[in-house]
């Protein structure tokens, strides 16, 4: 298992706290330090089955100081991609990756 987090995210620390406490080992990385890449958060977005929009942290700065709410409408696939690549900051979190599967923004992981 791998967890994306950030370190100030209260509802990361409380996946993190929850894994712990059920005995889960995870690599942990901080995505503001190691952002998944381009190509990584591609495939992470399909395996997720997700809409690309909700892999946008829309409560963050950098969505508001952005104008990701205006931008998204008109930006093409490869740009948000790009967008949320070049900027940890702006991708939803905590992602759980376990096995095939990709988790986004949770509270508790669904074992």
């Amino acid at each position: 298992m791998k967890v994306y987090y950030y370190p100030k995210c209260g509802t990361c620390r409380k996946l993190l706290k929850w894994l712990e406490n059920e005995g889960v080992e995870a690599s942990v990385v901080d995505i503001v330090e190691s952002p998944p890449s381009r190509v990584e958060l591609e495939s992470l977005v399909e395996r997720s089955g997700l809409p690309l929009s909700k892999w946008f942290n829309t409560s963050g700065l950098s969505y508001r100081n952005g104008g990701f709410s205006e931008r998204l409408k008109t930006m093409t696939r490869n740009e948000a991609l790009d967008a949320l690549a070049a900027d940890g900051k702006l991708i939803k979190r905590p992602i759980v990756v376990y096995g095939d599967k990709v988790w986004v923004g949770l509270t508790e992981l669904p074992l």
